[in-house]
């Protein structure tokens, strides 16, 4: 047992399988009391089951640590205020949430259907929402604490999960949006992109050069959760991990820039000058030409 989280109670969203049981494992084993949240579905967010959950806490109790679990769906308002007021029940106090739960329902954008949409976004970003709003106010009136937003690399698009890579832009501007509103609170928000073997990554349409383990993850969110971490002023961060690689995004900010004569732009005047003067940033995942 370690002592980076010794005295604080944590609560992980998605922490039955894949990163979020390794992050609720490293947790605990850092001394934090945890909250163990899976809803227990399968990929595309079917067949749930409390037994996900649970077994995770009873990994963790069996290395002497403290948890205990919470199968519920966390797209529900009463889901997400759930994990927050377990953790103030069984622990008496809540220091970090991390919101790593996650489903795929993958189709090119002129296939997808409501059905298909509309869960994606509720897992990943209400999902999100709904436990980041339920520990604002904990975390603000106590004046410390930090929220841990999942995101991914597919934020910068998706040939075929437009569901998934539009939540997950989402948290980004909504872990943003945290690390300014609550600052002055002394609350941190950051973001991470995990690249690591999970039962996600293994569907993914392309080999992945650089890739690491859900415990390479977990140690990051550890450091994330800390008091070293909230000493050194981290936040409103979005953080790349992929084996042994850390990486950090950058902010969004203007490249460049063209004014207009006189004050007012015409479309014939905007062909003019755009492509040279204020041109474009090339999409990384875009094929050339």
């Amino acid at each position: 047992m370690g002592n980076f989280l010794t005295g604080k109670a944590v609560a992980v969203t998605g922490a039955g399988r894949g990163i979020g049981r390794a992050v609720a494992l490293a947790a605990a084993a850092e001394g934090a009391g945890v909250v163990v949240n899976d809803y227990g579905v399968s990929m595309d967010g079917g067949s749930p089951s409390s037994e996900i959950a649970e077994a995770v806490v009873k990994e963790i109790e069996a290395a002497g640590g403290r948890a205990v679990a919470v199968a519920d769906d966390i797209s529900t308002m009463a889901g997400g205020q759930r994990v927050v007021d377990t953790a103030l029940s069984a622990f008496g106090r809540l220091d970090g949430v991390v919101c790593v739960a996650g489903i795929l329902r993958e189709r090119m954008l002129f296939n997808m259907t409501e059905d298909e949409w509309d869960p994606v976004i509720a897992t990943h970003l209400k999902g999100t929402f709904t436990v980041f709003r339920a520990a604002s106010a904990v975390l603000r009136a106590q004046r410390s604490g930090t929220l841990i937003g999942f995101t991914s690399g597919s934020h910068q698009g998706s040939y075929s999960q437009a569901n998934y890579s539009a939540a997950k832009g989402g948290i980004i501007s909504l872990v943003r949006s945290a690390a300014l509103g609550l600052h002055k609170y002394g609350v941190t928000a950051n973001a991470v992109a995990p690249v690591a073997r999970t039962r996600m990554s293994a569907g993914v349409p392309m080999e992945l050069t650089e890739i690491g383990e859900p415990e390479d993850v977990a140690a990051l969110v550890v450091y994330l959760l800390s008091e070293r971490a909230r000493e050194a002023g981290v936040t409103g961060q979005v953080y790349t991990v992929a084996g042994p690689k850390i990486a950090v995004w950058a902010q969004p900010r203007e490249l460049r820039s063209a004014f207009a004569e006189g004050g007012a732009w015409t479309p014939e005047r905007i062909a003019e000058v755009l492509p040279g003067s204020v041109g474009v940033d090339p999409m990384p995942l875009l094929p050339p030409g």
